[in-house]
């Protein structure tokens, strides 16, 4: 096996003296994991962080054997990290993706939507521009691994209108009139999940408590992880930035 390809830096893990086994997700060949020489050193540890964008040489020669790789940098999110908000979104979205999905299998959807997310991410001035992204993304993240949600149409009447909660059970949404016996059962639709456009903080907060509780039960399910605590952390800080803590 020897490709080369753009990938974006999910995380590293120590091996050896001096190298480590870097997550990468790649459009065309999915979440790769690659053995990489000194990228514990000076030259590569900056290259190597996570939401880097990078340009990645992977060989093997067997199929059993781990890749090697050979990482240059295309562009550095580094200094991103130095933001508490900032870096908790960049830690949560590698992390996720790093630990969901499924060595490689293509998800071009995935890699373009979290190139996209990043990218908002570095360039809004506020939280308020990509924190819609965010919900969409991990929207998109549980459909294209078979946990997709049902938005389109009221779970008892079948009306695609007045669609405000979604149960916790099936995740179908729910109309308005039907959902008035259950508020305090169901979990919050915002507008913007299925009409897009902007969203205000509290559509924001709402979007991440209904994707949250799917991905801890579906593909997060171990609650004590460093992946949830990842999550907790970005929600948390999230809501400081609102003035919801």
């Amino acid at each position: 096996m020897r490709f080369t390809t753009p990938a974006i830096i999910l995380s590293l893990r120590p091996h050896g003296e001096h190298g480590a086994v870097v997550r990468m997700i790649t459009p065309g060949h999915g979440l790769q994991a690659a053995y990489v020489r000194g990228a514990r050193g000076r030259r590569l540890r900056p290259v190597l962080m996570a939401g880097n964008q990078v340009e990645a040489a992977v060989s093997s020669r067997t199929d059993n054997q781990l890749p090697q790789a050979t990482i240059e940098l295309l562009h550095s999110r580094g200094p991103l990290l130095t933001e508490p908000l900032l870096a908790a979104a960049i830690d949560w979205t590698t992390a996720l993706t790093a630990t969901a999905l499924p060595e490689g299998q293509p998800y071009p959807r995935i890699y373009a939507a979290l190139d996209g997310l990043l990218a908002a991410i570095e360039a809004a001035p506020a939280a308020s521009g990509w924190g819609a992204g965010l919900v969409r993304f991990e929207l998109l993240v549980l459909a294209e691994l078979g946990f997709g949600l049902d938005l389109n149409r009221c779970a008892v009447t079948g009306d695609d209108e007045d669609l405000v909660a979604v149960s916790p059970n099936s995740g179908r949404a729910v109309s308005a009139a039907e959902a008035e016996p259950y508020l305090g059962k169901l979990l919050t639709l915002p507008p913007f999940v299925r009409d897009g456009g902007t969203a205000s903080w509290v559509n924001i907060v709402d979007g991440l408590a209904l994707t949250g509780h799917f991905l801890m039960r579906d593909l997060v399910t171990d609650r004590s992880t460093p992946v949830a605590e990842a999550r907790i952390r970005l929600v948390d800080r999230l809501r400081r930035a609102a003035g919801m803590a």
